[in-house]
This record gives C-alpha cells, structure tokens and sequence, in this order.
C-alpha cells in the first residue's frame, strides 16, 4: 500500500532538507498549517510524528504554545498518518475533534498520531478515530485529541 503522500515522503524523507521540504509542499496544499510551521519527523501506514517549535507566532499571551496551534499541529499530523494509512481506494476528510489541554505546554512540541483500529476498505462510510497525543521536551504530555476521521469510497470514475 502506497499512496501518492507516502510515496512523496519516502523520496524527501532521507535527503538534506528533504523533511523540510515535504512539510513546506503539505503547508503549500493546505495553507493554513503554515500559521504554525510544523515539521514531519516520521510517516509510515499506521503511525505519524510532527513538531512545532515554540516560538512567537505560536505563543499565547501567557507565553505557552497556543491551544490552536495544537489543535493544527494534531490536524496535521492526523490528517497526513491518516492518508499514508487508508487503502488506495478510500479517501477521508475530518469530521470533527475532541480535545484535552493537560499541562502548559512549553518548548517544541512533538506529536504521535495513530488510527484508533486498523484501518479497512470498505463499501460504505466509517468513522475511523485518529489518536493524536502531544508531549513537551521533557516527554510530558500536555495535549491530546480524538479526531473523528469520515473514511468513504473513492468515487469512481466513469468509463
């Protein structure tokens, strides 16, 4: 299984920069995750991992990491591990999140995305839960999100 994501993030992955690259082309596709600089560690079917450094554009009037740029950076890093995921006849989009904000976060955040069940095709639509769980530098978790992810068929073309 591999879809046209995963394919782009298998060639940059290992290249200088090339980390950088896939996640500045994903924040080209999807602009708004640019508010937020975030940077792919890892992608694979099943598992995904992002940061944001903690820096001004992020930071809330208290000086921590915003609840938003959480809930992007959990986007992000959710939605991608989901499309690396689905079997290439399914497509997904998010239908919404439930958030938890566990401690004043401080510092790059790092954040793992997991599908809550293996993924499957299917003929109808299902939701497929994605785990999102977000951890300071000192391996402290400070956010987590449920992001109920709708997975469906992929309309067929005629002919």
């Amino acid at each position: 299984m591999s879809t046209p994501v995963l394919r782009l993030w298998r060639k940059l992955e290992a290249r200088p920069f090339g980390k950088r690259v896939f996640s500045w082309i994903i924040c080209h596709k999807a602009p708004y995750f640019a508010s937020i600089a975030p940077r792919m560690a890892s992608l694979e079917p099943g598992r995904g991992e992002a940061t944001i450094a903690q820096r001004r554009r992020v930071t809330n009037h208290i000086g921590t990491v915003h609840a938003i740029a959480l809930c992007n950076l959990a986007e992000f890093v959710g939605g991608l591990t989901c499309d690396v995921s689905l079997p290439a006849s399914m497509r997904w989009i998010p239908k919404g999140m439930t958030v938890e904000y566990l401690k004043k976060a401080n510092g790059t955040q790092r954040a793992v995305a997991t599908p809550a069940f293996p993924p499957r095709e299917a003929g109808d639509g299902y939701d497929l839960p994605m785990d999102v769980v977000v951890t300071d530098p000192d391996g402290d978790t400070t956010f987590t999100a449920r992001i109920a992810m709708w997975v469906s068929p992929r309309a067929r073309r005629p002919g």
